[in-house]
């Protein structure tokens, strides 16, 4: 991922660690593995999520980057550990088999996945080196490298909250009207993180059904970053624009097939009247609105509301009842293979999702103010934010 701030991670599902490089992070911004872990433990919970999160114990190793708990500027590389590897030290073992060991092959792809689409594009006969890296398990270092970012947020009052506003057809009550605190402080206490507690008793319900059935839900969650200055991203280029930089980061998450802004498809049902948000002065507060239908977010730019994005997850691939299928060896019809895995991740993607708007506002946000300490970036942030006042 290029840009200010920019990270890779490795490692597969089921292989020792899973690993993640993190380049631009300024020197002075204090960090420790504790608050990284935070929001380690907040993706592995979740109503519907199946046996793997109850191996895994998911904690960060801070390997380079930092020195007394301070960043330094150089390279910052994230380890987690899979406790799991136990168990699959010769399934996934880096050098050749043993001599006579049993080499079993996944060979029916699941509909809905990476399987058969990722065999032939690398030119794997086994699945397993498909399915390994496809896996949302690759979500954890993102959401390790999302611990720096928000830490990098916060410093300039940014913060980010998410919560499931849809499970398997149940929604939200439409009028539900609360603080963005009392929002996020409800939903971090549900199971599904919902911040309805009649729409999210029936979601579990759903999540039951489901799971009786051999059948997995999707959902919709949204993300809200509060306390973004005006003027993050830009509209001069296509890729520039932050709304673009947002949907493109959402939709790389593992099983999104839809993002939207604001009141986002809304908006095509509405005249232009009922769309726009109308802007408002005071010699007070400056330039205001009383509304936020745009979601913080004017021509790939900014404009001081909360930004607010939402992402539609389709049900995971992997069903107890499996579907049909057909086998890379042999070419016959097959039940798909049934790998461990969720009946509903719906509340863990949602922490992702922090984590993906977390890391795209970090890129703008060094963009715009960049700098090679935090002290040279405050001075920066501090020095466009009196020049605003004159307007």
């Amino acid at each position: 991922m290029a840009g200010a701030f920019r990270f890779l991670t490795a490692g597969e599902s089921h292989g020792e660690a899973l690993v993640a490089v993190i380049d631009g992070v300024p020197a002075g911004l204090p960090l420790t593995e504790t608050q990284i872990n935070e929001d380690l433990a907040r993706r592995q919970r979740g109503y519907g999520r199946g046996g793997r999160m109850k191996i895994e114990r998911d904690q960060v190793r801070i390997l380079s980057g930092v020195r007394w708990g301070s960043t330094l500027g150089s390279p910052i590389t994230l380890q987690i550990a899979n406790r799991d590897w136990e168990n699959w030290k010769s399934t996934m073992a880096v050098g050749a088999p043993e001599p006579g060991a049993a080499q079993k092959q996944v060979t029916r792809p699941r509909p809905g996945h990476a399987d058969l689409a990722g065999a032939m594009k690398y030119g794997h006969h086994d699945i397993r080196n498909v399915l390994e890296r496809s896996s949302a398990r690759e979500t954890t270092a993102r959401v390790a490298v999302a611990g720096v970012a928000k830490r990098l947020l916060a410093e300039f009052g940014v913060t980010i909250l998410s919560h499931v506003t849809e499970i398997g057809g149940v929604r939200i009550a439409a009028d539900l009207d609360v603080t963005w605190d009392e929002l996020a402080r409800r939903a971090e206490a549900s199971e599904v993180r919902c911040a309805d507690p009649a729409a999210a008793a029936a979601m579990i319900a759903a999540i039951d059904a489901a799971k009786e059935k051999g059948d997995t839900l999707g959902g919709v969650f949204e993300v809200v970053a509060l306390g973004c200055p005006v003027g993050l991203g830009s509209y001069v280029q296509w890729d520039r624009r932050l709304d673009g930089r947002l949907a493109q980061a959402f939709c790389s998450i593992q099983a999104i097939k839809g993002c939207e802004l604001g009141l986002g498809f809304e908006t095509a049902r509405r005249p232009g009247s009922a769309v726009h948000d109308e802007i408002l002065f005071d010699a007070e507060s400056g330039f205001k609105r009383k509304t936020n239908n745009a979601g913080g977010l004017e021509g790939g730019v900014t404009n001081g509301q909360p930004v607010v994005v939402r992402a539609a997850m389709k049900p995971l691939s992997t069903l107890r009842t499996p579907l049909k299928s057909v086998d890379l060896a042999t070419k016959e019809a097959v039940d798909a293979v049934v790998e461990r895995s969720d009946v509903c991740a719906v509340p863990a993607a949602g922490v992702v999702g922090e984590a993906m708007m977390a890391i795209v506002l970090s890129d703008a946000f060094l963009e715009k103010f960049g700098g090679d300490s935090i002290q040279e970036i405050r001075r920066n942030y501090d020095a466009y934010l009196d020049s605003l006042k004159s307007w």
